[in-house]
């Protein structure tokens, strides 16, 4: 079954698309919170938070402002306006009171005929507890980068991040029964899910693959779940990081590289 997009993605918009960004100006009216991403960056680099009209209209001005500059002093993938705005899931399911989201993986091991694989990733957690009122990104951002930045990193870096056997255990416990999951409801409901994601993403995207031997690619998939245990799509990230600066990630990473190659 198709999934309609509302059913997985944050309403977002393109701001480098005139329709798009004009019907994402005449949205953002209210006092609701908005992310803003660039589209060729990683590591958490240029992403900021909008809470308000104030703060959309200042965004809007400086787009404006861009689109005046002159070719030759626009930097493709730098520019103001090549960016995403995506409503922020302001009520995530917290873990021991911090923010959190699951990095899994698609590969694309062939595209002649077209072979795929789905791999369990990990968990990754703030250092700090969950404020959505919070001017702090790494309250925010959850990836490792992001992460270094606050002062707790240093002590809590082996924390930051689970394996996923450890967060099924911690849904069974904590939410099993006050939520009426079933037993095991990350490695049934939640994996199936995001499968059935990546699937249809994958599907959406195929058209624009070159069909040859030895087309290849990892792809980093980053879900959130928030506190009615709807699981979200936040982005799908080619090159995904494979640094290994804590201890579950320096089990993990090797034998996802192992695994793919």
């Amino acid at each position: 079954r198709l999934l309609k997009m509302e059913e997985f993605f944050p309403e977002s918009f393109r701001l480098d698309l005139k329709d798009e960004r004009n019907a994402f100006f005449e949205l953002c009216k209210e006092e609701e919170i908005w992310i803003c991403k660039p589209s060729c960056s990683n590591q958490g680099r240029g992403i900021f938070l909008l809470r308000n009209p104030t703060a959309a209209t200042t965004l809007q001005a400086k787009l404006h402002s861009s689109e005046k500059d002159p070719p030759s002093k626009r930097v493709p993938c730098r520019a103001a306006q090549t960016r995403i705005v995506q409503r922020y899931i302001d009520q995530p399911l917290l873990l021991e009171g911090k923010k959190f989201d699951v990095r899994s993986y698609l590969l694309i091991a062939c595209t002649a005929p077209y072979v795929l694989f789905f791999a369990q990733g990990y968990v990754r957690l703030t250092c700090s507890n969950y404020d959505a009122t919070s001017d702090d990104l790494t309250v925010h951002l959850t990836n490792q980068h992001m992460q270094k930045k606050n002062s707790l990193y240093s002590q809590l870096k082996d924390e930051t991040v689970w394996r996923m056997e450890h967060f099924n255990s911690y849904i069974n416990e904590k939410f099993g029964k006050t939520n009426g999951l079933p037993q095991d409801w990350v490695f049934t409901v939640f994996t199936e899910r995001m499968q059935q994601i990546m699937l249809q993403c994958f599907l959406a995207a195929r058209h624009k693959l070159d069909r040859k031997l030895g087309y290849f690619d990892l792809i980093g998939c980053d879900f959130l779940i928030d506190e009615n245990f709807k699981v979200w799509l936040l982005e799908m990230n080619a090159n995904p990081a494979l640094h290994t600066n804590c201890k579950v990630l320096r089990d993990i990473i090797p034998s996802i590289i192992h695994e793919s190659l």
